[in-house]
């Protein structure tokens, strides 16, 4: 049975490696259970609610990636896409929260309908090269730049902003900030050294810090300061917390919604979410020999689907857009070839729910240099962005997008600024023939929407 479905033999391996192959991706992945209810819990919703609904989606993502594509990818809610949920379209832009639910719940949709279609692969194409990278590397950027503020390193300050005096409140923001640097080296020492889940490791190794000052006096609870105890409850999951966020993608007053605006949110979902996927499926399978000699992807088709089933699905539990992860690299490492990778790491999704208080009783400081790190994964793409005199037509519009995110704090600023720069530059520069004629579509786009709205 197990073979039929997987094809095992065809692929080269064995159930015992793809069973340890899918363990490790969930291990390696497994801190998006941590950070995840963090970011979101600061556009107002509830950690334990969030918590369940990653888990929900990301079962279901990565189940149907197993099942319908038969790779060794794992989904669960996209960094940088959670990031911008938050802290663009709902504290920036100020819709609520269940209004970035239906603009996630619309993009998953929308999806759906073009992976029916070549339409996801053309609107991929259009986009040239070095803004897709610098989309990468941008939100890297935005995504440190909110790991230091969690961490408690970058305040404000009479320069927009700055570094944190650790003197200052010693006993709470100090030890916090503190506790964040030596956390964040812990994890990049262990990423470093490829030691297996190095990233929740420093999570909790952070967090059991933490705890340690807490119990010797150096960390003090300060509730009015919102510093709580960091010793957690050992409680049953609330399983009734989800009906919190159930559903609530469709409880939305439509009058106060500006269309416009609306459409754009949907766009930068769209946008950030059909790179982010399409660019980890290319780049996973390449390192694990698994492209065609055109470069090709066997069923990419089913997996930009389980990619959109998985998105609409999360959006109607709970939670932020659901993307194919990069971490399913590490499963991939360990042998993973086949979906029956990702249906084990589906299932350790599901058991997690039953954790759900241990996770979100992680402090901000014990996540924050996951996504300082996760920042230097993605910005290291910057590498691959052609910055000699030749290419200044396209590396200053790169350039442009990668500034614009985190100074901006805005993916979707960033994005059309890059789109905007590269379609005038190349007009004027002579070079009007290498742009893809979707590209003056958007260009055109982005200008209206900052002329009306």
């Amino acid at each position: 049975m197990i073979e039929k479905l997987f094809k095992l033999s065809k692929h080269n391996t064995t159930v015992r490696t793809e069973i340890m192959a899918g363990v490790t991706t969930f291990v390696t992945m497994a801190y998006i259970l941590a950070v995840n209810p963090n970011v979101l819990s600061s556009a107002g919703m509830d950690r334990t609610a969030v918590l369940l609904a990653t888990c929900l989606a990301s079962f279901i993502g990565t189940m149907c990636m197993g099942l319908m594509a038969n790779l060794p990818f794992a989904l669960s809610a996209g960094m940088g896409l959670n990031a911008y949920f938050a802290y663009t379209v709902v504290m920036t832009y100020g819709y609520s929260w269940q209004t970035a639910l239906l603009a996630v719940f619309a993009e998953g949709v929308i999806f759906i309908i073009l992976s029916l279609t070549k339409v996801r692969e053309a609107i991929f194409d259009c986009i040239p090269l070095a803004l897709k990278k610098a989309v990468s590397v941008g939100i890297g950027m935005f995504i440190c730049f909110i790991g230091l503020q969690n961490a408690g390193l970058s305040v404000d300050s009479a320069t927009l902003v700055g570094f944190v005096n650790f003197k200052e409140n010693f006993h709470t923001a100090g030890i916090c900030a503190l506790l964040a640097v030596i956390g964040l080296m812990v994890m990049a020492i262990l990423y470093i050294r490829k030691v297996p889940g190095s990233i929740l490791i420093g999570i909790f190794g952070t967090w059991l810090l933490g705890i340690l000052c807490e119990l010797v006096g150096i960390y003090q609870p300060d509730p009015a300061a919102e510093y709580y105890s960091l010793i957690p409850s050992f409680a049953m999951t609330d399983f009734s917390k989800l009906s919190e966020t159930v559903g609530q993608c469709f409880n939305v007053d439509f009058g106060s919604i500006g269309i416009m605006n609306f459409i754009t949110v949907v766009f930068s979902f769209l946008f950030v979410d059909l790179f982010d996927t399409i660019g980890t499926l290319i780049g996973v399978s390449a390192k694990a020999g698994m492209l065609d000699e055109k470069g090709k992807l066997e069923g990419i088709r089913p997996a930009l689907m389980a990619d959109a089933v998985a998105t609409t699905a999360g959006a109607a539990l709970g939670t932020s857009t659901v993307s194919t992860f990069v971490e399913s690299a590490a499963g991939v490492g360990a042998g993973g070839r086949t979906g029956l990778t990702a249906v084990v790491t589906a299932v350790l999704f599901l058991l997690s729910m039953f954790l759900a208080p241990v996770f979100t009783a992680i402090p901000a400081f014990a996540t924050a240099p996951a996504l300082i790190l996760v920042g230097f994964l993605m910005f290291s793409t910057i590498t691959e962005i052609k910055l000699d005199e030749k290419n200044y037509s396209s590396a200053i519009p790169a350039y442009l997008c990668v500034a614009a995110m985190p100074l901006f704090y805005s993916i979707s600023e960033g994005i059309a600024i890059g789109i905007i720069s590269f379609v005038v530059i190349n007009v004027f520069c002579g070079k009007y023939k290498q742009i893809n004629p979707l590209m003056y579509v958007l260009a055109l786009l982005f200008i209206l929407k900052y002329i009306f709205f």
